[in-house]
């Protein structure tokens, strides 16, 4: 799949290139800018161009919030010089009136191709944000999605996208706000709008570029998606529309402006790796680009950048260059989801654009002699509320029906898999359930929910995201336990979870979650995402002190890691550096280690592969994340407080991994198994931990 974001789930794109609705804009004081318009459209045909083919972003994202800016900020300014003050409510409707009928059309249409043609597997996760996308919270989805460690392999949804409009949403509820705050506090003291306006917008411009600075650095993927670290684009937007009738240059240096602000808005993308390094100060480059182009205005020469963006053509590409943004990214996901292709071909990414130009042009006309004609004689705020809840009800009633139908299939399903003889799992691999014949039944859990499947701590917030040091231990299990297991380190300890769990309420065990995500336990230092993941460390010191203090009767932890790159520092199969000074740290303490040798990872995603290709195409291999053999048989130093166990045998026969194993589907991802198939494996991890702890 082609990302076009800093993390797996997200793509950039235009905020409001051009509502289908929206006049020509005119400059604030400066009269009619007919190459906005051409602008519009050469940053939309960068966006679609960058992901269609490039797989990557253009800095389009960024002309789009600086131009949202400037024209709000414009409006905003003359309408208090107009009438005194700002009609707040009557503005916010206007917008809903004009964005959302296009928006919905979009979402109905991405509800029904998100039926015919992506799997179901991705099913939840499209639905999940096709209302985040309506209610124009996708930014912040993404974001918590961005430091999910298990949200990390997910496909790219076809509404991914929708973030960028999100954010300028949410800076059209705002906007008004400061403006007409800084305008009343003018007014109140005899002066007029404009500087006002002006030093509330400096400091937004410098407090929001400065957050966007530090948490660029701190955490590059949060930031992505943040409003706060994007508002300072539009702040320059705005500080430029109040700047612009004071900015008279020589028709000379208006064509030098244009041209150098139209090369470096087309570079950008190629020059920069936007998708790691925005929305920072870096950022300044596609927005003083799309500055100075604006800055330039109509040159009146022939030789001036303005008159390639008049050129008829690209006014047109602008006129629809919402309803393209929109369209585009839909069409590319379902084309790879079909073409089962991670890149377009040329070919093929020639049909996404016109396929995507197609739909933009039939939207933008519909909507404009539908809403256009309710709307031509007059347009009263309630009427244009109206207008918006009529279209996005559809959506969200769509949504969330089908939503429902799925949980209901999914209760229903789990009443029948609760027989251990229709859905074994991994007891079908022991002598007893290799006596049972299986029965024909659908995989389960099914791949469409697979991705909900997991561990009930993620859902009680009892596992630590990457960004906090903080130690969470949350216990289950009896009150007045016989043992106490203290299960600690990452997602791939934590994938045991069910499987403690449902020992412990057959034994009277108690079960202490201490789980971090992305993070092994062991006083080294580690990486996450290429960078030193301090967070990681702090947490593991915390964990130490919260186990001195618990001082249960073992550890459950992952004894060796595995994995398929060197993103962790590392390749294959290894014990990991500071486990063994972790363990004797234990054993000072006087707490056992029960250390298990980590599981199979996979270059595919198991549900998509068993929902497109079948259980039986999509068996995995064990190397070359584990290792031949295992390194716990050669490993020195062991404390004697540590005990290895090894149940790959359940997972992997005949250098075979399957990804269903006795009708239970084993992943939900590449890596992590379901809370399904962990709790088929409880008999078998008892025996072993009874084994080799001597319990």
């Amino acid at each position: 799949m082609v990302h076009a974001s800093p993390s797996t789930s997200s793509a950039t794109g235009p905020v409001l290139p051009s509502a289908p609705s929206e006049p020509v804009p005119r400059a604030a004081g400066d009269g009619y800018r007919p190459e906005i318009q051409g602008l519009r459209a050469v940053a939309v045909l960068l966006v679609a161009v960058y992901h269609v083919w490039l797989g990557r972003v253009s800095g389009g994202v960024d002309v789009f919030l600086l131009l949202t800016g400037f024209l709000i900020t414009g409006s905003l300014v003359r309408m208090v010089e107009r009438r005194g003050r700002i009609d707040v409510v009557g503005f916010w409707t206007k917008l809903v009136r004009r964005l959302t009928p296009a928006a919905a059309v979009v979402l109905l249409g991405v509800l029904a191709a998100t039926f015919l043609f992506l799997p179901q597997d991705r099913w939840r996760t499209a639905l999940g944000e096709v209302v985040a996308a309506a209610l124009y919270y996708e930014n912040w989805k993404l974001a918590l999605d961005s430091v999910d460690y298990l949200a990390q392999s997910t496909a790219a949804s076809p509404v991914q996208h929708f973030w960028s409009l999100a954010i300028q949403g949410q800076f059209y509820l705002l906007w008004p706000l400061v403006v007409g705050a800084a305008a009343f506090a003018a007014a109140r003291a005899g002066r007029s709008p404009r500087p006002a306006v002006a030093i509330a917008l400096v400091l937004v411009f410098t407090v929001s570029l400065g957050y966007s600075v530090v948490m660029t650095g701190l955490d590059q993927p949060w930031a992505y998606f943040d409003t706060g670290a994007r508002l300072w684009e539009l702040a320059l937007g705005g500080l430029l529309a109040l700047a612009l009738p004071y900015l008279r240059p020589p028709a000379w240096l208006r064509v030098l402006l244009g041209w150098a602000g139209l090369a470096a808005l087309l570079s950008c993308g190629l020059l920069l790796q936007v998708s790691t390094l925005f929305p920072g100060y870096v950022a300044l480059w596609p927005t003083g680009a799309a500055a100075l182009v604006i800055v330039a205005g109509t040159s009146g020469s022939r030789l001036g950048a303005d008159r390639l963006l008049r050129l008829r053509p690209l006014h047109y590409i602008g006129d629809i260059s919402y309803a393209l943004y929109l369209w585009h990214w839909p069409v590319l996901v379902c084309y790879l989801a079909v073409t089962q292709r991670t890149v377009p071909s040329l070919f093929g990414g020639a049909c996404v654009l016109a396929l995507s130009f197609v739909l933009a042009a039939a939207t933008t006309r519909l909507v404009d002699s539908g809403v256009g004609r309710i709307t031509r004689d007059r347009a009263t705020p309630v009427r244009s509320l109206a207008i918006g809840l009529a279209c996005l009800l559809p959506v969200l009633a769509g949504a969330g029906g089908w939503s429902w139908h799925l949980a209901e299939e999914q209760r229903e399903r789990e009443a029948f898999v609760a027989d251990a003889a229709n859905y074994p799992g991994a007891l079908v691999l022991t002598g007893d359930g290799a006596e049972r014949p299986l029965r024909d039944l659908p995989v389960y859990p099914d791949p469409a929910e697979a991705s909900a499947d997991v561990p009930v701590t993620y859902e009680d917030g009892c596992n630590q995201g990457t960004r906090s040091a903080e130690v969470l231990t949350c216990a289950y299990g009896a009150d007045d336990p016989e043992r106490t297991i203290a299960l600690v380190g990452g997602s791939h300890a934590a994938h045991w979870f069910p499987a403690l769990l449902r020992i412990a309420e057959q034994n009277d065990w108690r079960i202490v979650n201490i789980i971090k995500g992305a993070c092994l336990f062991t006083p080294a230092e580690q990486r996450y995402r290429g960078e030193p993941y301090t967070t990681c460390h702090e947490w593991n010191d915390g964990v130490m002190a919260e186990l001195a203090e618990l001082r249960p009767d073992a550890v459950f932890t992952t004894a060796t890691s595995s994995s398929i790159d060197s993103d962790a520092g590392f390749g294959g199969e290894v014990v990991v550096d500071g486990y063994l000074e972790r363990w004797a740290e234990l054993d000072r303490l006087g707490i056992d280690v029960l250390a298990i040798r980590d599981t199979p990872r996979f270059d595919f995603q198991a549900p998509e592969c068993v929902a497109t290709r079948g259980p039986e195409e999509c068996a995995g291999s064990p190397t070359p994340s584990l290792a031949q053999t295992s390194p716990l048989e050669s490993v020195r130093g062991v404390p004697d407080n540590v005990a290895f166990l090894d149940l790959n045998r359940y997972l992997c026969t005949g250098g075979r991994c399957p990804t269903v194993i006795g009708n239970v589907l084993v992943y939900w991802d590449n890596a992590h198994f379901t809370a399904t198939f962990a709790r088929t494996l409880a008999p078998v991890l008892e025996e072993e931990i009874r084994r080799v702890a001597g319990w």
